[in-house]
């Protein structure tokens, strides 16, 4: 070669440790240029650098290894683009590197976001004098369009999701206060349990709507209730404060919560501007008269 370093010449020029080298040799994710057959000596070329360089900061963001051996092989077959862009562009406009670091890119910034707010919630709970404002309400009567099930062991949000679709569909463009569900608490505490999913709307249920809307009366309920204000992340915390409140009041649980979404992912994509009022209802012989109660509305 016209052009060569050892593999101790090319550790300094691109402060990889020599063990990092071999171990990149050994992964097959950085080949020397030339490896002597008799001595087994690695040498690299000096056009080798930069790429030593991109594999050891997608390590250090923690890509999967078979994410890199994808993002090198399309690398080496000429499948990159001109340049990554914001990594909420559209995929269809990248190259198949820079779709791949895209991706891990927005895994990252989810993790990072959840970290964030799992530190903000931690100050919270470390700080004595962070209280969560409750109230005991009264939440009126009133008219919905309804989907019931019963939520099975380890299901994920896909059920809600249908759900809402049904409610949609059966709406249509008639105006509706916003959306809300009740939930038994074994949703939480077990993984399953009944759930009511509902839109606030008038009857008739129109023509066409999908077996599993129904039409629904709320009764007047009582509930411990407070707002809770961004990401769903931490939402723990104001069922804590609810469910505090009623045991310290003497209020017996009436075994649901209702969860009203004031303002959620169907009004905006910034999750800080959330809000969820969390109502735990309570039996109708515990709930009492107080100071504290509201009518909302």
């Amino acid at each position: 070669m016209a052009e060569r370093l050892t593999i101790g010449e090319f550790s300094r020029i691109t402060h990889l440790s020599i063990r990092t080298l071999r171990r990149y040799h050994e992964q097959g994710l950085l080949v020397p240029a030339e490896v002597d057959p008799a001595t087994g000596y690695r040498y690299y070329a000096p056009a080798q650098a930069r790429p030593a360089l991109t594999i050891k900061r997608l390590r250090e963001l923690d890509l999967p290894l078979p994410d890199l051996r994808r993002f090198l092989e399309a690398e080496s077959a000429g499948e990159g683009a001109a340049g990554l862009g914001a990594t909420g562009c559209d995929a269809a406009g990248l190259g198949a590197t820079q779709q791949i670091v895209a991706a891990h890119l927005r895994r990252l910034e989810d993790r990072l976001g959840r970290t964030q707010r799992a530190v903000q919630a931690l100050r919270e709970l470390l700080d004595p004098q962070a209280q969560r404002a409750v109230s005991l309400e009264v939440l009126p009567p009133q008219r919905v369009l309804a989907v019931s099930l019963d939520v099975p062991p380890g299901a994920e949000l896909s059920w809600y999701d249908a759900a809402m679709r049904d409610l949609d569909a059966a709406v249509g463009r008639r105006p509706v206060l916003p959306p809300g569900g009740r939930y038994e608490h074994t949703i939480f505490t077990e993984g399953h349990g009944r759930a009511t999913v509902y839109l606030p709307a008038e009857p008739p249920l129109p023509p066409g709507a999908s077996d599993a809307v129904r039409e629904l009366h709320l009764p007047q309920r009582t509930a411990a209730v407070a707002t809770h204000c961004g990401p769903h992340d931490d939402l723990d915390l104001t069922y804590a404060a609810v469910g505090t409140f009623a045991t310290r009041n003497g209020l017996r649980s009436a075994d649901l919560v209702e969860e009203i979404y004031l303002v959620g992912p169907r009004d905006t994509d910034q999750p800080d501007r959330w809000r969820t009022l969390v109502a735990w209802l309570l039996a109708s012989d515990s709930a009492r008269s107080s100071d504290s109660t509201q009518s909302w509305a």
